[in-house]
């Protein structure tokens, strides 16, 4: 299982982090979750980060202009995205969050990860949350080894994760639920992470859960070693809680067992193709300054951007860097698709939501735990827009005084109805090109279009109108 997500709960999975090189003196190797192979037949996938760093890091958040001038990419800063959801509105009447618990679950979480809150704070004139606690309820977490790529990457992902639901619902709480296994000696994680989420759910500590993790689905032996690990979903949809998980960060591609060579054909991954989960894609957004769009939002997909991929991956590419979004071959599609069967077909299609992820469009990240020199790290992937969508969620979750639940049906309905609230992505796709074995190949994906596709699912959000809409007819 790979890694690009209460009132929110976010595992970490497509975080896409790229150190700034030339905007400071740090100098950091590059930095990957390892892959390793599962013990248990019923778990034969991996969990682990998909963090890159490369490069240098920054010891100022660098601007958007810094970013274009010395990367070619854009990168952004909390005030950028909060403006460009049009979020403002919302805090202005008192809605940010209050009330409502934003639980985090990563694989070992970060040592310096409240230090790192506070600064990321300090910097960009956020309150600190009402409260911040840390949790191990799956057994007790190994020491920190900054000489272990994996609690590296994931500590990573934790600052990611944090940072940024805090971006969003600034008064929400936070609990980080850290637990005590990834790939470390080919033992997969999963397990763990649904005792986890379980213990939360069955606490009443939350409303929204936002995993960002998954593995392709063709990766397991069967539909019923998926059903062994469905636990803490069946728990979720019971409790009245909203799942959330990232679509991925491979596009229509998806990683094979070996987390390093890519399926030749289209696939997509689970638990975001869950029927009682909320599939969160990937947008890109295009901003001046001051959060302003210098036009619509498109499909994330930097795969054939040469830019983007020296910035990420030291080379021109292609590399596959898209949202994924597809067809399960393991759920049928549900009633709350039937309104886009001429789409789905047959099966469940992913993804429902999506938000900013692009590489070409990341956001900075304050983190400084060993293992790497501590500054600033533009970050990308699902891994953003999960918990960027958690945070949504955990505000509709204070304007409703509950929370909402499976969303999916509102969503639907919501799209069918063409809410305001909902902001339709009407281009780009998630095909993606790569060399594998001594050839090219390309999987082509989905294009965007008017109403929902396989890309971009039922849009984007403009928070102002969304959140109450959502609040109003989710959870009933």
């Amino acid at each position: 299982m790979r890694l690009g997500g209460m009132a929110a709960l976010t595992v970490g999975f497509g975080a896409l982090t790229a150190a700034l090189g030339g905007l400071a003196s740090l100098s950091t190797p590059a930095v990957a979750g390892a892959a390793a192979r599962p013990a248990a037949p019923q778990a034969a996938v991996i969990i682990h980060p998909d963090v890159l760093h490369a490069g240098r890091g920054s010891r100022q958040p660098p601007t958007t202009a810094e970013c274009e001038t010395a990367f070619k990419v854009a990168c952004y800063e909390p005030n950028q995205i909060r403006h460009a959801y049009n979020l403002p509105a919302l805090y202005g009447r008192g809605v940010n969050g209050a009330g409502a618990t934003i639980v985090i679950v990563d694989s070992f979480g970060s040592p310096t990860i409240k230090n790192d809150l506070g600064v990321f704070d300090h910097q960009f004139g956020l309150p600190a949350p009402r409260s911040f606690k840390i949790i191990q309820p799956a057994g007790a977490v190994p020491r920190y080894n900054p000489n272990n790529p994996a609690m590296v990457g994931w500590a990573g992902e934790t600052s990611l994760d944090v940072e940024y639901a805090h971006t969003i619902a600034p008064d929400a709480n936070i609990l980080l639920v850290e637990t005590p296994v990834a790939e470390t000696e080919g033992v997969t994680g999963f397990p763990q992470v649904v005792k986890a989420e379980k213990y939360v759910i069955d606490h009443h500590l939350g409303g929204v859960i936002s995993q960002s993790f998954g593995a392709t689905e063709q990766t397991f032996r069967s539909k019923a070693s998926v059903g062994a690990l469905r636990g803490a979903y069946v728990d979720a949809y019971k409790h009245h809680v909203t799942v959330l998980a990232a679509s991925g960060d491979s596009g229509a591609a998806d990683v094979r067992l070996d987390a390093s060579t890519f399926y030749t054909f289209p696939v997509t991954s689970w638990p975001d193709s869950d029927p009682l989960v909320t599939a969160v894609g990937g947008t890109q957004l295009h901003l001046d300054a001051s959060g302003n769009r210098r036009s619509p939002d498109t499909v994330w997909n930097d795969t054939y951007n040469k830019s983007a991929n020296q910035f990420i991956f030291g080379d021109n590419g292609p590399n596959p860097l898209a949202g994924g979004g597809g067809k399960s071959i393991f759920f049928a599609r549900p009633s709350y698709q039937d309104r886009v069967r001429t789409i789905v077909g047959r099966g469940r299609g992913v993804p429902d939501i999506a938000m900013s992820a692009a590489c070409n469009g990341a956001v900075d990240v304050y983190q400084s735990f060993a293992g790497q020199p501590a500054g600033w790290y533009p970050s990308c992937g699902t891994s953003e827009a999960a918990p960027l969508f958690a945070g949504i969620v955990a505000l509709a979750d204070q304007v409703a005084h509950h929370p909402l639940g499976l969303i999916n049906p509102a969503l639907y309905a919501m799209s069918a109805s063409h809410a305001a609230g909902l902001a339709d992505v009407t281009s780009g796709n998630n095909t993606v090109s790569f060399r594998q074995n001594h050839h090219s190949y390309t999987v082509h994906g989905f294009n965007a279009r008017h109403g929902y596709d396989l890309a971009s699912g039922v849009g984007t959000v403009n928070a102002a109108l969304f959140v109450p809409e959502l609040a109003a007819l989710a959870g009933r």
